[in-house]
């Protein structure tokens, strides 16, 4: 009769284990899935930004010893290092992205839409601002 209990026990305790993973396992997946579903609703919204494309190395001021416009003097900045720029009245961003396309409006104030992650806009599209506002 002992040994008939000790069986019973053994199997009781088997059982409670396996259900206890169970749940846990069941937990897991249900956090996992709700974590997936807060992902896939996530999405990344573009802004527009309107400014002067300059370099990250001058800024708004260009420097005079150069004796170029301003275009010239973006040009040559990211030639030798610099990243491209866009200054607002409030703000400077770097931008990241297509730098062809980017090049084309060095120096001119111009219609950015991107995503804006810390301080850098990765674009998606650039127009002159007097594009921006005749369309």
């Amino acid at each position: 009769m002992k040994t008939h209990r000790v069986c019973i026990e053994i199997v009781v305790i088997g059982a409670a284990i396996a259900v206890g993973i169970a749940l846990l396992i069941a937990s897991l997946g249900f956090v996992a899935a709700a974590a997936a579903e807060q992902v896939r609703t996530y999405r990344v919204v573009d802004h527009e930004y309107e400014g002067m494309v300059t370099c990250s190395r001058c800024g708004a001021k260009h420097s005079s010893a150069l004796a170029k416009n301003a275009s010239v003097c973006v040009r040559i900045c990211v030639h030798d290092g610099a990243t491209f720029a866009l200054v607002d009245a409030n703000s400077i961003y770097l931008l990241d992205g297509d730098l062809i396309a980017i090049k084309k409006f060095a120096g001119e104030r111009a219609h950015v839409v991107g995503v804006l992650t810390g301080n850098t806009i990765k674009v998606s599209s650039i127009i002159s601002q007097s594009q921006a506002y005749s369309e």
